[in-house]
């Protein structure tokens, strides 16, 4: 049996901001998920300056792209914006490994599948055994699903589903561009560029608002490609999509059960106004560090429902996406 005072289930933003914090505080803490890093991972690669600052990192010392916005151009229903906020773009198959070889945690390799309470400890498939858990294994979290599920279920009319996609591409266009609610669609499309020629563009939406509009989201990607190739923004058409789904900000009232803890997506942290899910697991995950080597009690409210820090812009987009 391997023993830790903390095992982190999820080796993404969440898991990894709360070993890097409980490890360099000199707790004994080992990291677990089923991929091996660095690992393809489906996301726009959007990080707030506020990620940057509670990281405690340097973008000029960050070893891999980083891209910086003053500005996003933003449509809603077709209706033009500038909104002037300093945001930044990633890509996540270098940040997370990065994140988490920063963290200094032991890491395994494993699909967790079973977890017993024990007492005061929590048992891993017969072969971890730990005094506190954090479960930041995204939205098919084996923490959520064994220790939170019941007590705390996902709002369903929360959850967004997106078709995006990441490729090479010298782009000529620094901007980063959103466009909402776009013929029909219950959510917004983007174009995110990444430093050193890389891209990504993708669609998403609402899904239950979705279904009930009758809507597909294959058609959404197609508008979103036209309108790309259309504008200049893309010379050709790009490859197959792929598509995932997570919640956004719901009435989740803690993240703390016992000694255990769910955190990031695996909670549906992700905000109202841009369905952005690093900040939010990034702060999560350091709460729940705090709570363990602090013993004070994670307070929801410390994390963000907004990436934009402009309230009418911010506002406006939520009710947008509610409508």
């Amino acid at each position: 049996m391997i023993e830790h005072e903390v095992i982190v289930v999820g080796g993404g933003p969440a898991g990894a901001a709360a070993a890097w914090a409980l490890t360099r505080r000199g707790f004994d803490c080992r990291v677990l998920d089923r991929a091996t890093f660095p690992r393809e991972k489906l996301c726009a690669g959007w990080i707030t300056p506020e990620v940057v600052t509670d990281l405690e990192f340097d973008p000029t010392e960050y070893p891999h792209r980083f891209h910086t916005f003053q500005a996003l151009r933003i449509a809603v229903k077709g209706l033009p914006l500038t909104l002037r906020s300093t945001q930044h773009s990633i890509r996540r198959y270098e940040f997370d490994a990065w994140m988490l070889q920063r963290t200094g945690a032991p890491f395994d390799v494993h699909e967790v599948r079973r977890i017993q309470r024990e007492g005061e400890t929590y048992v891993l498939d017969a072969r971890y055994r730990c005094r506190y858990l954090i479960g930041a294994g995204g939205t098919r979290c084996p923490v959520y699903r064994t220790l939170f599920r019941e007590r705390q279920p996902r709002d369903r009319g929360l959850q967004a589903v997106t078709l995006e996609l990441e490729f090479p591409f010298d782009w000529r266009d620094p901007n980063c561009r959103l466009w909402f609610l776009d013929q029909g669609l219950p959510g917004y499309s983007w174009y995110v560029p990444k430093a050193d020629g890389f891209v990504n563009v993708g669609v998403g939406a609402m899904a239950s608002k979705l279904k009930t509009r009758g809507g597909d989201i294959q058609r959404h990607w197609a508008l979103l490609v036209r309108r790309l190739l259309s504008k200049g923004l893309l010379d050709a058409p790009p490859g197959d999509p792929g598509g995932y789904s997570y919640f956004v900000r719901g009435p989740a009232d803690t993240m703390r059960r016992h000694n255990a803890f769910v955190v990031g997506d695996a909670l549906g942290l992700a905000t109202r106004d841009m369905c952005e899910g690093i900040g939010p697991a990034v702060r999560s995950g350091l709460l729940a560090a705090n709570a363990i080597m602090d013993n004070v009690p994670p307070t929801l409210g410390a994390v963000g429902e907004f990436t934009i820090g402009n309230k009418f812009a911010h506002n406006a987009l939520a009710s947008a996406l509610s409508a």
